[in-house]
Order: structure tokens, then C-alpha cells, then sequence
């Protein structure tokens, strides 16, 4: 596996980051950068996890200078709304309506920054969701499940029984695309090639 020489370091408490990335075989510590992650009026998705995931690599850099940083935000996108986490059980079960019975976006900004070196990419991955009715969902909603994640759902868990299609990198629907991740990394000057 390509591996920068300087260490690195996860900008992030997802701990479905963190085990995609252990998964992965990458070596890592963690440290996170607390942000206002309100999109700005008129900013289209890509590129308000384009900002964020960059963001908090620089914000984690800053504090770990010898250190590659990899940050990463991920939002659901459905009509062109982002659906970030859900703010409670109400909101939760409206983006659930939204979502059940078609198609939606998964987007995710990853960045690395580090030795004066970054680059910033986007993955997207289409997640296709099966009809729910209101018993479903609020069933789905009453497991504590969907709380924490962007657009209310995780695929990893209960969710995935909703889960028609997914067209695109998997991992990147659970919080962090991994291939992409890689990519980025053998892309530093320092990785061993």
C-alpha cells in the first residue's frame, strides 16, 4: 500500500471514518476540528463539502504541522438540498419522506493538507431507497439510527433494508470514500511510489 512517509492524521470523530480507513490498512491518529458546518446561502453541494472537508484539514494541520491531514464531509443531495444531520426526531422523519422511493446523491469532500502540499476532490455515489410508509419510517426513526447521520439514514445499519441500488463507491455512503482517499495520499510528493 502507498503510505506518505509524514504521518497521518484523521481530521474527524466519525468513528465510521476511522473504520473505514482501519479497514483499509492505514495507520492513523485522530484530532478534530470543531466548525460551523451551516451552508452558505446560494453554495451548491459539491462545493460545500468541497469547503468543509478542506477546512477541517486545515484547521487539524494547523495544530499538526508535521502531519498529513485528511478531512471530510459528507451530505445527502436530493432536488439540489443538502440534507445534512437531522436536528431531531422531526426532521429526521421528513428527509426520510423525501428520500423513500427514489433516487439521491451522496457527496463527499475529502482533503488532505499538509508540508505545504493539499488537494481537495469530491466523490459522488447514487443511493436508490425502496417506498417507506409512515410505519416504516417512523419505526426506522425510533432506533436512534438516523440521528447522527447526514439525510437520516446509515446504510451500514438498519437502513440497508431500504437500499434498492447503490451506483458508486459504497464506503463513500458510510462517510468516507476509501479508493479516493488512497488516490489523494499516492498523490503526495512523499509517498513511496
Amino acid at each position: 500500500m502507498t503510505v506518505p512517509t509524514l504521518p497521518l492524521m484523521l481530521a474527524s470523530a466519525s468513528p465510521r471514518r476511522a473504520e473505514l480507513l482501519r479497514a483499509a490498512g492505514f495507520t492513523f491518529a485522530v484530532d478534530t476540528a470543531d466548525l460551523d458546518e451551516t451552508p452558505i446561502a446560494g453554495e451548491v453541494p459539491e462545493a460545500y463539502v468541497r469547503r468543509l472537508a478542506d477546512a477541517k484539514a486545515r484547521a487539524v494541520a494547523a495544530r499538526h504541522p508535521q502531519a498529513l491531514v485528511l478531512g471530510a464531509d459528507t451530505t445527502v443531495v436530493v432536488d439540489g438540498a443538502i440534507l445534512g444531520k437531522p436536528a431531531d426526531a422531526a426532521d429526521a422523519t421528513a428527509m426520510l419522506r423525501l428520500l423513500q422511493g427514489r433516487a439521491h446523491d451522496v457527496l463527499t469532500g475529502v482533503a488532505v493538507v499538509g508540508d505545504g502540499w493539499s488537494r481537495v476532490a469530491v466523490a459522488v455515489t447514487g443511493v436508490w431507497f425502496a417506498p417507506m410508509s409512515d410505519a416504516e419510517i417512523a419505526a426506522y426513526v425510533a432506533t436512534g439510527e438516523p440521528m447522527d447521520k447526514a439525510g437520516a439514514y446509515g446504510i451500514q445499519g438498519v437502513a440497508s433494508r431500504y437500499v434498492t441500488r447503490v451506483d458508486g463507491s459504497y464506503p463513500n455512503v458510510v462517510g468516507l470514500p476509501v479508493a479516493l482517499v488512497h488516490a489523494l495520499l499516492a498523490e503526495y510528493p512523499g509517498s513511496p511510489r
